[in-house]
């Protein structure tokens, strides 16, 4: 199951933000959106739930904006996609009950369990640490 378009925005914008919180850094949404190309508004709400789910923090004032409200180190995957895209609810297989649909739905089941353990084992951090190495990669020296 791929990252919906939502999600994967607000991963963007939590890197934007995992790289700056070191300094203790903040970003405003117009500041972000510009860099990644992400409506502002649409921006707005993704950050607005993620502040609501405790992810981020939001500065007021003049020099205000988002930051992280922990270190990226601690922030899983799988809380920022929950935060983003809820719950996944169960599909009703009520009316199929023959043992083609039965192991199906088994495979599902096993490919999601797969798939949560993965985002439980990544952070925020592990992204970008994987971001800066391929940026590293890409600078090329020339004499």
């Amino acid at each position: 199951m791929a990252f919906s378009a939502k999600t994967e925005y607000g991963l963007v914008s939590l890197l934007e933000l995992a790289a700056i919180h070191p300094q203790g850094g903040v970003l405003q949404v117009a500041e972000i959106a510009a860099r990644q190309g992400i409506p502002d508004r649409y921006l707005e709400q993704m950050l607005t739930s993620l502040r609501r789910g405790q992810i981020l923090r939001s500065i007021r004032g003049p020099r205000g904006g988002y930051q992280l409200a922990r270190p990226p180190a601690e922030i899983r995957i799988a809380e920022v996609v929950v935060c983003l895209e809820g719950e996944l609810a169960s599909r009703g297989t009520a009316a199929r009950q023959s043992a083609e649909f039965e192991v199906i739905g088994g495979l599902e089941g096993r490919l999601e369990q797969a798939r949560q353990a993965i985002l439980e084992g990544t952070s925020l951090q592990d992204l970008l640490d994987e971001r800066d190495q391929r940026l590293q990669s890409q600078v090329m020296y020339f004499i």
